[in-house]
């Protein structure tokens, strides 16, 4: 048996103002198995952005998500939603 697969995350996302959020989705857009990156701004702040990030794919791997958003200063604050496929 295949082992279930994240189709769909919704992440609330602390990061830098750098880099802006056009170049950060595409930033995420790069890794395996992530199809369509959407981010919006929620809050900012005087070093900080809050934002949404809704990601879809044929298999996210959320641990290799995580430590690549920590290469451009972001951190995942909450999991909001997730889709699993068996």
């Amino acid at each position: 048996m295949d082992e279930p697969k994240i189709k769909e995350l919704v992440l609330d996302v602390l990061k830098l103002h750098r880099p802006p959020l056009p170049d950060f989705a595409s930033f995420l857009a790069e890794l395996k198995g992530i199809e369509i990156v959407e981010v919006s701004l929620v809050e900012m702040d005087e070093k900080t952005e809050t934002i949404g990030v809704f990601l879809q794919g044929e298999d996210i791997d959320y641990s290799i998500l995580e430590e690549h958003m920590g290469k451009q200063g972001a951190s995942i604050h909450s999991v909001d939603k997730v889709t699993v496929e068996a």
